[in-house]
């Protein structure tokens, strides 16, 4: 393990939804345009506090989605004061809790405030391991060729390269394509 369970948990969430993205969707289409693919979003991860459920819930995320794709391309001390910044911004104070079955771990904001704040904060407390354990190029862009997607390396070897096992065996096909054409032309 890396990182605490919560840290790990909240760039795992982060990897989700910065690939929610059009340019680094499994679709191509932004995956993030009703109520109901953000509820979809946040199932899998048990949230707790407040989620509105509005549109202006929705909007409020996808901006802090693009947000969260411009931290992870940034270089460890260029993403020092955005995280600084974010973390003054959204008045976070991190304290320990305890709740839904889930032991100790990091809240930074109150569980009244908005969600985009909420998911906003936790990826940046996420970050802030990342650059304290100087882990920063286990944050990556996606080694496909025509994929925007990010992906958290929190592999103990740290050799992940593809955003999903979709772009992986993609890839490896093109190699191997190629090497059959190259062994068939010699």
């Amino acid at each position: 393990m890396l990182f605490a369970p919560d840290t790990e948990a909240a760039l795992e969430f982060g990897v989700l939804l910065a690939n929610t993205d059009p340019g680094a969707s499994r679709s191509g289409d932004d995956e993030l345009t009703t109520r109901e693919a953000l509820a979809t979003l946040l199932a899998g991860f048990g949230f707790s506090g407040r989620i509105d459920g509005d549109d202006a819930e929705l909007e409020a995320v996808r901006q802090a989605r693009t947000r969260l794709r411009s931290l992870w391309s940034l270089e460890r001390d260029a993403m020092v004061p955005e995280i600084n910044d974010l973390l003054a911004h959204l008045n976070a104070v991190p304290r320990l809790e305890r709740h839904d079955g889930i032991d100790w771990h990091i809240h930074a904001t109150e569980q009244t405030a908005p969600l985009a704040d909420r998911l906003l904060v936790e990826a940046a407390m996420a970050l802030v391991d990342v650059i304290r354990t100087d882990a920063t190029d286990r944050l990556r862009r996606c080694a496909a060729d025509d994929c925007d997607g990010v992906l958290a390396d929190l592999s103990r070897n740290g050799s992940k390269r593809f955003c999903s096992v979709r772009c992986g065996n993609r890839m490896n096909m093109v190699a191997f394509r190629e090497r059959r054409a190259t062994e068939t032309s010699a």
